[in-house]
């Protein structure tokens, strides 16, 4: 499996779930959703990455792409519940500083 991506509004956020491997070749897909769930939904947006198994460089380029756009409409982006190789590639980059992360979807969707 490459990579699966479901969007739903969760009050006044949009929440989209990321499940996968994102990579130079499945970033484009994810660019995508990103743009249109914060252009059409609301720029209050939470990545479910409880279901990403991978994540390149392509993949932090989108969630920095994510969080200029949402923050550029007035809202932001967290991050929720990313697993092991994920999580590590957040705090190496720093990233994990820039956007916020949290422990499941319902915290993050409280707290942006």
């Amino acid at each position: 499996m490459k990579l699966r991506l479901a969007r739903r509004a969760v009050g006044d956020a949009v929440v989209v779930a990321v499940e996968g491997e994102l990579d130079l070749f499945t970033a484009p897909f994810l660019r995508d959703e990103v743009r249109d769930a914060i252009k059409l939904d609301s720029a209050r947006l939470v990545l479910d990455l409880t279901a990403l198994s991978f994540m390149d460089s392509s993949g932090l380029s989108v969630l920095i792409e994510a969080w200029r756009l949402a923050t550029a409409e007035g809202g932001g982006v967290c991050l929720a519940a990313p697993q092991g190789p994920v999580a590590r590639i957040l705090r190496t980059t720093g990233l994990d500083r820039r956007i916020k992360v949290y422990p499941d979807v319902g915290s993050a969707v409280g707290e942006i």
